[in-house]
């Protein structure tokens, strides 16, 4: 399949983790990154990382939990580049909302970033896209989106509400030249799955990641999700009867 080239790409939480990875991976094969999340610093340094390999990346200072704010800026990055070929609305928080103590505020926070500002990220120029006719929207999403688990209610439907986001996107934008992808992480080493004290199945190196995703997203795949072995099991899990899924969920609980 032959591969695309990006002349402009926004990618959002790209302080640190498979969004700076990918931001840093683009700016090396020649695209324009503007690199987006809250740590000025994070992104400085990578700016800097990105120009002694004489690459051109530059940094956006943004939350994308301000929605509002947030589309307002894409628009104006949008507007002063003369039109973004890519966004990648990589942003998210992750952690446990256990049904038995459920803590609110987290829970609103990782709507706000993963839901809503993924939307907000993504939707923000698509009107223009569709008017150019070419584009490239990708979200990020999760094996967690394959089925509801233990603990994780608020990670999970977030990540299930972004691929169903993006499917009807893809179906949506056929034909008018706006491709949409969606990508499906398994366990990547990151800042996030750090604080884990559980077992990660198949933990991948980020700079693996990074690599197969951003093959992925110039081959313009429309799903992808990796690693294999994982993607095989929460397909295996996907097509479980409840009952057995349930006995088997509570356990690992």
């Amino acid at each position: 399949m032959k591969q695309m080239h990006y002349g402009t790409a926004l990618v959002t939480g790209a302080s640190s983790g498979l969004g700076r990875g990918l931001a840093l991976w683009l700016a090396r094969r020649g695209t324009r990154v503007f690199a987006a999340a809250r740590r000025q610093e994070h992104l400085d340094a990578l700016a800097q990382e990105a120009r002694a390999a004489g690459a051109t990346l530059e940094p956006v200072k943004m939350d994308v939990a301000q929605a509002d704010a947030t589309v307002e800026r894409i628009r104006q990055l949008d507007a002063d580049c003369g039109g973004l070929d890519l966004v990648v609305a990589n942003a998210g928080v992750g952690g446990a909302t256990p049904g038995k103590q459920f803590p609110w505020e987290f829970t609103k926070q990782m709507i706000d970033i993963n839901v809503t500002g993924a939307v907000a990220t993504l939707g923000a120029v698509l009107p223009q896209m569709v008017e150019r006719g070419r584009g490239h929207l990708v979200g990020i999403s999760s094996l967690a989106a394959f089925r509801g688990l233990p603990t994780r209610a608020a990670y999970s439907a977030s990540k299930i509400f972004l691929s169903s986001f993006m499917e009807s996107l893809r179906v949506d934008l056929r034909g008018s030249g706006v491709r949409v992808t969606c990508i499906y992480p398994g366990w990547v080493k990151s800042e996030i799955t750090a604080k884990n004290t559980f077992p990660m199945p198949f933990l991948m190196e980020t700079e693996e990641a990074v690599e197969r995703m951003g093959n992925a997203i110039l081959r313009g795949e429309p799903v992808y999700a990796f690693p294999w072995q994982m993607t095989r099991f929460m397909k295996l899990l996907h097509a479980l009867p409840n009952p057995l899924f349930d006995a088997l969920m509570s356990r690992r609980r």
